[in-house]
C-alpha cells in the first residue's frame, strides 16, 4: 500500500484564508507540540502574509515568531511560501535581498521552502532557487494553476519540467483559487508523474468546492502530498479539513498514517480559540462560488471583502466581481495570485469607484504592464497598455536584472534601529512599517504576547483574557471583542443599556444611545453614538496631534483639496528616508505624484488633477486616511 503525506497548513494559510492572517504567535505556542505528534510531512507555518501582518498589525517580530515555533516543533519539518523575487512582499527585489532573506530563513528554522512566480515566469525563480539549495533547503518549485484560454495542461507540464531542470527537490501545483476540477485534476498529476522522477505535491482551496474531489483523484494519478488544515481553519476560502481527507482515503490504495483521534484534539483546541478570538468558520457563500468567474484565491476573499468595507463599497462587490475577470482578460491573464491578485483586483475596485476605468492606476498596475513583474502569459490589450504606460515600450528582461544591490543602502538607512540581520531586511521588504516597528519596539511601545499556556488549556474565564483580547459582556454574556466597535454598536442597539464606558489600552469610549440611524443603516429609536472619552495622559500614550481641516468656505476662491480616493495610509514619500513628493509652497502640474495612499495591499500614487500651488498639506506622514478625506489644499 502506498502512503500519501499530508502538509498542514493551518498555522499559515489556514488563518491567512479565513481569519486574515491575524492569528498571534500566543494562539500558536500551546498546541505546537501535538501538531507536531501528528506525522505531518511538513507543517506550513511561515511566509506569505504572515510576514507582512505580523509587523503591520500584530506588532509581532516575524523572525521571532519563526523562532519560536521551531523551538517546540521537533520532528516536523518547517515550511514556508515564498513569492520568488517578491519574497513575502509585493514588488519584485534585488537579487541581494532575495539571497540574504532564504539565508536567515534556513538559519532561523525553515526546511521546506516552496517558490513560486505570479506568472509561472521561471526567470523570477532561478535566484531564489540556487539561494535556498545554497542554504541547504529542500526546495519545492511551485507551478501556480488557474484557468484561461492560454493556460493549458501543456503548459502546466512543461513548467513543471523547467522547475526540475533548474534542481527543484520536489513539484507543487497551487491551486490557490480552488479551481482544479477532479478529473483534470488526474490528468494533470498523472502527466507529471509520467514525465518526472520527482515528488508531486497538491495545494488547493475549497472555496468552490472541488479540492476535495481533486485529492481524491490526484492520489489515484499518484500524489505524493496534499495540503489540508485543521478542521476549525478548514473549508471556505481554506483547505480541505484534514479530518476529511483522512476519512475520505480510509478504503483507498493509500494509506495516510493519520489518526483521528489525535487531529480532533488539535481541532477542539482550535475551536476553541475560534470562539474567543470571534472569528467564522469557513463557509463556501453563492459570491465565494463564483470564484469560477472572477478566479479570486482563497488567500484574498477575506482580505478583500475587509477592504471593500473599508472603502464604504461593500455593497458594490458584485460590480467588482463582474469587473476582475474584465481586468485580468485585458492584462493578459495572470494567475491571481499574490501580487498580481492584488493587481488585477485593486484595479477592478478603482475602475468601480472612479466610474471611470482605469482613470486612476496604482504604481503596481504599470509596473506590471511595464513588464517589471516578468513576461505575462497572454498578450496585453494594446489599447489598456497605452492608457496605462503610454508610448513606453514594455521589458522583456527578467526584471531584477535591472534593480541595483539594496542591502547595503539598507543597513545605513536603519542603522541606530536595526539590531540584528533580520531587522535589516524586515525594513528593505517594507520600509514604512518595519521602520515604525522597530522605532515602537525601541520606545518601549509594542505589545508583549501573553506567557505560554499548557498545553490543551481549557479557554480562559473572560477576567483571565489579556487587555488586548478582554471583553465586555452584556445581553446574555455575548463575549464583544473591545477593538470591533462596529459590533459593539450593533449589540448596544439591541439591549436595553442605554450608556456603556469602556476602556483599553488606555483608551477610554464611551457609548451612548441616541435617536438617529442604527448601525445597520436603517431608522432606529435609539441608535447608539461612539464619543470619545478623555483619558489621562502617560509616558507610554504619545499624544496624538490633531490637524483641523479647514471648512470650505474658509478657502479662497482659487483654492481647491486634492481629497484620498480611498482608505489607506497617506506617506508623503515613497521610503523613510526619500525626499518628500511636494512641500508646502510647491507649485505642481496636473497629473504630478503628490502622495502615496496604501492601500488593498499596494502603493497607490495619488496624482493631482490640477495644476497650482500647495498651501497647505492636512494629514502627518503615516496617518489613516478615509474616503474623500481632504490631503492638500491647493490654489489653482
Amino acid at each position: 500500500m502506498r502512503k500519501i503525506g499530508f502538509t498542514d497548513t493551518t498555522l499559515r494559510d489556514g488563518h491567512q484564508s479565513l481569519w486574515a492572517t491575524r492569528m498571534q504567535i500566543e494562539d500558536m505556542l500551546p498546541i505546537l507540540h501535538n501538531i507536531d505528534e501528528i506525522g505531518y510531512h511538513s507543517l506550513e507555518a511561515w511566509g506569505g502574509a504572515t510576514f507582512d501582518v505580523s509587523l503591520r498589525y500584530l506588532q509581532e517580530d516575524p523572525w521571532e515568531r519563526l523562532r519560536l515555533i521551531k523551538s517546540h516543533i521537533k520532528k516536523t519539518p518547517l515550511q514556508m511560501l515564498l513569492r520568488g523575487q517578491s519574497v513575502v512582499g509585493y514588488q519584485h527585489y534585488a537579487d541581494d535581498v532575495v539571497r540574504e532573506f532564504v539565508r536567515l530563513a534556513v538559519k532561523n528554522g525553515i526546511d521546506i521552502i516552496r517558490i513560486f512566480d505570479a506568472l509561472n515566469d521561471v526567470r523570477n525563480m532561478v535566484v531564489p532557487i540556487e539561494a535556498s539549495k545554497e542554504a541547504g533547503a529542500h526546495v519545492q518549485g511551485a507551478v501556480v494553476y488557474t484557468v484561461s484560454p492560454v493556460h493549458t495542461l501543456d503548459h502546466f507540464v512543461e513548467k513543471a519540467q523547467a522547475l526540475a531542470e533548474l534542481g527543484c527537490d520536489s513539484i507543487c501545483i497551487k491551486d490557490m483559487a480552488g479551481l482544479l476540477t477532479p478529473y483534470r485534476a488526474y490528468e494533470l498529476i498523472a502527466r507529471i508523474k509520467d514525465k518526472l522522477d520527482i515528488l508531486v505535491q497538491l495545494h488547493s482551496h475549497y472555496i468552490g468546492g472541488l479540492a476535495i474531489g481533486a485529492y481524491i483523484k490526484a492520489a489515484d494519478a499518484g500524489v505524493d502530498v496534499i495540503d489540508t488544515a485543521s478542521l476549525p481553519l478548514a473549508f471556505g476560502a481554506s483547505q480541505p479539513p484534514v479530518e476529511t481527507v483522512v476519512k475520505c482515503l480510509e478504503d483507498s490504495e493509500v494509506a495516510t498514517g493519520l489518526y483521528l483521534s489525535k487531529l480532533f484534539e488539535i481541532a477542539d483546541f482550535i475551536e476553541e480559540l475560534r470562539k474567543r478570538r470571534g472569528h467564522e468558520r469557513g463557509v463556501t457563500r453563492i459570491a465565494y462560488m463564483r470564484v469560477f468567474e472572477h478566479q479570486i484565491p482563497g488567500g484574498m476573499i477575506s482580505n478583500f471583502v475587509s477592504q471593500l468595507e473599508q472603502q464604504k463599497a461593500a455593497h458594490r462587490i458584485n460590480e467588482v466581481l463582474d469587473e476582475i475577470p474584465k481586468v485580468r482578460e485585458e492584462l493578459g491573464y495572470p494567475p491571481l495570485v499574490t501580487p498580481t491578485s492584488q493587481i488585477v483586483g485593486t484595479q477592478a475596485v478603482l475602475n468601480v469607484l472612479s466610474g471611470e476605468r482605469y482613470k486612476m492606476v496604482p504604481g503596481e498596475v504599470k509596473a506590471y504592464v511595464h513588464g517589471e513583474y516578468g513576461e505575462p502569459p497572454g498578450k496585453i490589450n494594446p489599447i489598456i497598455q497605452k492608457k496605462i504606460i503610454g508610448n513606453d515600450k514594455p521589458l522583456h528582461c527578467r526584471p531584477a536584472d535591472l534593480l541595483e544591490p539594496a542591502m547595503e543602502k539598507a543597513r545605513q538607512e536603519c542603522a541606530g534601529l536595526a539590531r540584528s540581520p533580520e531587522d535589516v531586511i524586515s525594513y528593505v521588504l517594507f520600509p514604512q512599517i518595519a521602520k515604525k516597528f522597530l522605532e515602537d519596539r525601541q520606545n518601549g511601545t509594542l505589545q508583549t504576547p501573553e506567557p505560554e499556556k499548557p498545553v490543551l488549556a481549557p479557554p480562559r474565564s473572560i477576567d483571565q483574557q489579556p487587555v488586548v483580547s478582554r471583553a465586555a459582556t452584556f445581553k446574555e454574556e455575548k463575549k464583544v471583542n473591545l477593538k470591533d466597535i462596529k459590533e459593539l454598536v450593533k449589540l448596544l442597539d439591541d439591549t436595553a443599556i442605554s450608556e456603556l464606558d469602556l476602556e483599553s489600552e488606555g483608551v477610554k469610549i464611551s457609548i451612548k444611545k441616541n435617536p438617529g440611524i442604527s448601525a445597520s443603516g436603517t431608522p432606529a429609536a435609539s441608535a447608539p453614538v461612539v464619543i470619545p472619552a478623555p483619558a489621562e495622559e502617560s509616558a507610554q500614550t504619545p499624544a496624538v496631534k490633531e490637524h483641523r481641516i479647514p471648512e470650505v468656505s474658509e478657502l479662497q476662491d482659487n483654492c481647491e483639496y486634492i481629497k484620498s480616493p480611498m482608505v489607506g495610509t497617506f506617506y508623503v514619500s515613497a521610503a523613510p528616508e526619500a525626499e518628500p513628493f511636494v512641500q508646502s509652497g510647491q507649485q505642481i502640474q496636473a497629473g504630478q505624484v503628490v502622495c502615496i495612499i496604501e492601500a488593498m495591499k499596494l502603493m497607490n500614487e495619488i496624482e493631482s488633477d490640477f495644476a497650482g500651488k500647495i498651501m497647505e498639506i492636512l494629514v502627518e506622514n503615516g496617518q489613516p486616511v478615509e474616503f474623500g478625506q481632504p490631503l492638500f489644499v491647493v490654489a489653482k
